[in-house]
């Protein structure tokens, strides 16, 4: 069924509990596909069903966003592309809990007048939670009774009632003062993935009839040339088309060296020039430059929940409705059944059963977890498209190569010249040069580039093209044969059989051989170390390639990797890598990793668990196809990839047991008598708080 997406920025939105009953509610609105918000961007992704209205569908969603919560304004995405640097408006203010506090204190300090004291433990109430009581009140006359407002609000007037003051104002005190450093380290997420964010630029020096002009970088079209100062970021995909520089690519890329770019080199925008001025032919529009697009895929990223995320969220929708009826038990049941039991001590027990059971640190610290990740590797150049992945990385049991472009550089060099007996080396490298002078072939450039001069001025009398097999020119009085081994022997020349990793090309002189060249693919540094370092990992490496046995053969060797599979057709690697998938021995169970960046490679990146793309000489249907980008070509990223999923994993692990742990242990001591409100407010605030600030590790 044909379906619209819509993105919309929920600004105000700092509860990770309400973004859940949002994301819940919207889901359940006919002919809503589907709904995620990621809280660390405030981003409401919807897909809607094309045959039913868009505009009801997105009223109903307002409705639901402004029955959670009123004071959230919901605005489409595209409205908002000039966000202001100031921050959001706080829903606690340092300056209330402060007074609260102070008034809390006074309490304390005055003399022993009953009515006195209960005015100002009931001031320093109402000013510290009078929001959480009216959150409560309004969320029970829409059908929302279980959340973390109603435990707070039963927890501290149950204390008021049974003539704990003091506690019943430290529970809520404590509980704001908690939630308020817990937004504070939304908002420091928040702010990181806005600097992210930022390095877009919004404008662009059009060159027009010689007239240099600043515009929105959105209006200028392709073929246009610009201009790009000291300094100044590029803001559109382009060409130089005059000039040379160096460039920072650290934003896209992660490196922190620059690049050398000279006239007729590729730039990407978000790349930031270092030297000199340069201008810039575009050939892309800005929304579909490669910076736009990384930076919509890292925005989106957080809408693709983990399983651990997506396993929390639905805990906690059981989770609260359970704690309040057990709750609820412990305040009537004993005292109905055991013999001189006081109703007013199992009161207290269950009001700090309730304060103990708010799942806020699970629900808030987890999804920060994976966003961080996220941030993190992208700030290395590696574009994780979501919190799912993020997480399949941690299972990787296999890494599955393709060869050119990928472990190789997919540029061909001439890596050794072979005269006969007789032949200077260089005459060889020259004759073999002329005689390719005119071809187009990749391999016929590398010989010409390893010659290093033009050989336009030699006297070429014949140039003859052999399908298949190679060329035959006529250099002065000299018949030369370049080509393969069909070459030498349709012309029956006697030549020695090499079996060396590369194309050989052989060369024929008047008839006789004159020697030969080996053309070859060169291995990218970092192939070998990044083969090694997931091997240490556990990981299995194995290599898919179209190249023919013997080539493929002597990489694997090289590189040391543990299984390779060569002359492979695009179809022909998707049933490779599915045999790998049910093969126990290659994945053990685990998830199958496909690196790739060639269009061939976009049905196998998709097919796999997770696709791994080279962004920055990949091609955008390998890009679009894949689950994580490595936007510097480096393989050396994919350990560093799992490396930062499995700290991510690590530190959210770390939360649960945290949470559970400490919340399990004091929710029986709660209900044997033996815990105080004081216990209760660290158990809930105090972890909450660490469980967030554990989170905020993984961006590092």
């Amino acid at each position: 069924m044909p379906e619209q997406r819509e993105e919309f920025v929920l600004d105000g939105l700092n509860c990770a509990s309400c973004a859940a009953k949002m994301e819940n509610g919207i889901k359940r609105i006919d002919g809503v596909c589907d709904a995620s918000i990621n809280l660390a961007t405030q981003r409401l992704s919807i897909e809607m069903e094309e045959e039913h209205d868009k505009e009801h569908i997105i009223k109903r969603v307002q409705n639901v966003v402004n029955d959670i919560e009123p004071q959230v304004n919901m605005r489409y995405l595209n409205d908002i592309e000039e966000d202001s640097d100031e921050e959001d408006e706080e829903d606690i203010s340092p300056r209330r809990l402060i007074i609260a506090g102070i008034v809390y204190a006074a309490a304390f300090l005055i003399p022993d007048i009953a009515w006195l004291k209960f005015v100002l433990f009931g001031a320093a109430y109402i000013i510290s939670g009078g929001d959480v009581l009216f959150r409560a009140a309004t969320n029970i006359l829409k059908g929302m009774v279980f959340d973390e407002s109603l435990l707070m609000s039963i927890a501290t007037l149950g204390a008021f009632a049974i003539g704990q003051f003091a506690e019943g104002v430290a529970v809520m005190l404590f509980y704001q003062i908690g939630m308020y450093f817990e937004n504070k380290a939304v908002d420091r997420s928040r702010r990181s993935i806005k600097q992210l964010v930022d390095v877009r630029p919004d404008y662009a020096n059009l060159k027009h009839n010689g007239v240099i002009e600043r515009v929105d970088a959105r209006s200028v079209n392709i073929g246009d040339t610009i201009v790009v100062k000291v300094g100044e970021r590029i803001p559109l995909d382009g060409k130089v088309s005059q000039g040379q520089s160096m460039v920072d690519t650290s934003a896209l890329t992660g490196e922190s060296v620059p690049r050398t770019v000279n006239t007729g080199d590729d730039v990407l925008a978000g790349f930031i020039n270092t030297y000199g001025l340069i201008e810039v032919e575009t050939n892309k529009p800005f929304d579909q430059s490669t910076l736009s697009r990384v930076l919509k895929m890292v925005e989106e990223a957080g809408s693709r929940k983990a399983p651990t995320e997506k396993f929390i969220t639905r805990f906690a929708r059981y989770y609260t409705p359970i704690v309040v009826f057990a709750a609820l038990a412990i305040a009537v049941i004993p005292p109905l059944v055991i013999p001189q039991a006081i109703f007013a001590d199992w009161v207290y027990r269950a009001l700090v059963f309730l304060v103990v059971s708010c799942p806020c640190a699970l629900v808030l610290s987890i999804p920060l977890g994976f966003f961080a990740g996220i941030g993190a590797a992208s700030r290395h150049g590696i574009l994780i498209k979501g919190g799912n992945y993020l997480e399949a990385l941690n299972q990787v049991g296999a890494v599955v190569f393709d060869k050119t472009g990928t472990l190789t550089k997919g540029t061909f060099k001439v890596t050794k010249i072979e005269p006969a007996d007789g032949m200077d080396r260089d005459e060889l490298l020259m004759i073999a040069a002329a005689a390719e002078s005119r071809s187009n072939h990749p391999i016929a450039k590398s010989i010409i580039e390893a010659y290093g001069q033009s050989p336009e001025g030699l006297d070429i009398k014949v140039y003859e093209e052999i399908a298949g097999q190679g060329v035959r020119a006529v250099l002065g009085d000299r018949e030369i044969l370049t080509g393969n081994a069909g070459l030498m022997d349709k012309y029956d020349i006697k030549y020695p059989d090499i079996n060396e990793m590369g194309t050989i090309v052989y060369v024929a002189v008047n008839g006789t051989y004159a020697g030969y060249l080996v053309i070859a693919d060169e291995i990218k540094e970092d192939a070998a170390k990044t083969v090694r370092q997931l091997q240490n990992m556990g990981i299995r490496t194995v290599m898919l390639t179209g190249d023919r046995e013997p080539i493929a053969r002597a990489v694997a060797q090289r590189l040391g990797l543990d299984g390779y599979f060569a002359e492979l057709l695009p179809d022909q690697k998707v049933e490779k890598l599915e045999q790998l998938q049910k093969d126990k021995d290659v994945t053990a169970g685990q998830k199958l990793a496909f690196v790739g960046d060639g269009i061939n490679d976009a049905p196998v990146l998709a097919r796999a668990d997770i696709g791994v793309a080279m962004g920055d000489l990949g091609s955008d249907a390998a890009i679009e196809a894949a689950d994580v980008v490595l936007m510097n070509d480096e393989v050396s990223r994919i350990p560093e990839a799992i490396d930062i999923a499995r700290h991510t994993q690590h530190i959210v692990q770390q939360n649960i047991v945290l949470a559970l742990g400490i919340k399990a242990v004091v929710l029986v001591l709660a209900a044997a008598g033996m815990a105080s409100m004081w216990a209760a407010v660290f158990a809930d605030v105090g972890v909450a708080v660490i469980a967030v600030l554990n989170s905020m590790r993984a961006a590092r």
